[in-house]
């Protein structure tokens, strides 16, 4: 499996060649979800915010507003409970107001809890399953059409070490993440010959965030990277020509 590494030091963290597109972004409340919509919208797109947290939404949509970036729709939506028709109702919506759709940038995640397998509640693997992979196979599924109309399009799945590499207690979140690595690179596949949708996966490491910090209630947060340092990894991947990667974040110390 090769990994290809986005080294981000060097590189801008928005892009003039995003002027007038329009990109959905979920879990555009948290941390990575956020910093990467206010940077889209800031260099000039049309961003469509998917979140369950109404309060997190209006504070992204502010941010971008307030930096004089279009205005965003907000679309608030619990992955965890939305299913195909409503999915499919957001796409109609999204080819009524836009006619198409230039990128999909999957931030909402479900980390369930670290216990062992053996323990691990079935009602969270469940949830975790639905939001990690469900969610996303569905919505991608519904924009196809939408993102056929754009003349480069993009689809970032993000993604995470323990989605290549199984490790002990990890649990839904590992499963997923094994699966969506797996869904990816078989839709890259498919649409690379016949159309001009890219699917690209991104590890952006471990980010200061309110979910990790769930996860790990004692962990330093100043140790982690910052949601804004991953952001050009994300820029890139939208703006560049690559299909199929299995990508990850990396940086010069």
């Amino acid at each position: 499996m090769k990994i290809t590494d986005i080294n981000v030091s060097h590189l801008p963290s928005t892009s003039e060649t995003l002027q007038d597109r329009v990109y959905l972004i979920t879990g555009a409340a948290g941390a990575v979800g956020s910093a990467v919509a206010v940077a889209v919208g800031v260099s000039g797109a049309t961003v469509i915010l998917v979140d369950r947290n109404s309060r997190g939404i209006d504070a992204t949509y502010d941010q971008i507003t307030e930096a004089g970036g279009a205005e965003p729709i907000k679309l608030e939506l619990d992955l965890a409970s939305t299913g195909l028709p409503q999915y499919e109702e957001m796409a109609d919506l999204i080819k009524t107001e836009f006619g198409r759709l230039d990128g999909i940038i999957h931030c909402a995640v479900e980390p369930g809890t670290l216990t062992p397998l053996s323990q691990y509640p079935m009602d969270l693997l469940n949830k975790a399953l639905l939001v990690n992979l469900s969610a996303p196979y569905m919505l991608t599924q519904c924009c196809l059409d939408l993102l056929r109309e754009s003349d480069n399009a993009c689809v970032i799945f993000s993604s995470a070490e323990v989605a290549r590499q199984g490790k002990a207690y990890w649990g839904a979140y590992s499963i997923s993440g094994f699966a969506l690595e797996g869904l990816a690179q078989i839709w890259a596949d498919e649409l690379e010959t016949n159309t001009n949708i890219r699917i690209n996966t991104l590890d952006t490491g471990p980010v200061r965030s309110l979910l990790r910090a769930r996860i790990f209630p004692g962990e330093d947060p100043a140790t982690l990277s910052t949601a804004d340092s991953v952001v050009p990894a994300y820029i890139y991947l939208l703006t560049s020509d690559m299909n199929g990667a299995i990508a990850r974040v990396t940086r010069n110390e």
